[in-house]
C-alpha cells in the first residue's frame, strides 16, 4: 500500500464479533491478507497498526 493514506481504497471495515469461546480462531492466508503488497494497515480501537512483510518473509507488527 502506497505512503499516502487513501481510504477510498480500503474496504469498509467491519464491526469485529465477539467469538465465542467454543469457536476456532478464523485462520487468514498472508496471501490473500497482503494481496501483492508488502504492508497492510490494520485499525484498531481508534490506534492505526502497520503489518509488515520483511525480505525474510517475517511479519512486523507496529504501532
Amino acid at each position: 500500500m502506497p505512503a499516502g493514506r487513501d481510504s477510498a481504497r480500503r474496504p469498509a471495515v467491519q464491526p469485529a464479533v465477539r467469538p465465542d469461546a467454543n469457536t476456532a480462531p478464523r485462520v487468514l492466508d498472508s496471501a490473500r491478507l497482503f494481496e501483492g503488497a508488502r504492508e497492510v494497515l490494520i485499525q484498531h480501537a481508534g490506534s492505526e497498526y502497520r503489518l509488515r512483510l520483511t525480505q525474510f518473509n517475517k511479519l512486523i507488527l507496529t504501532k
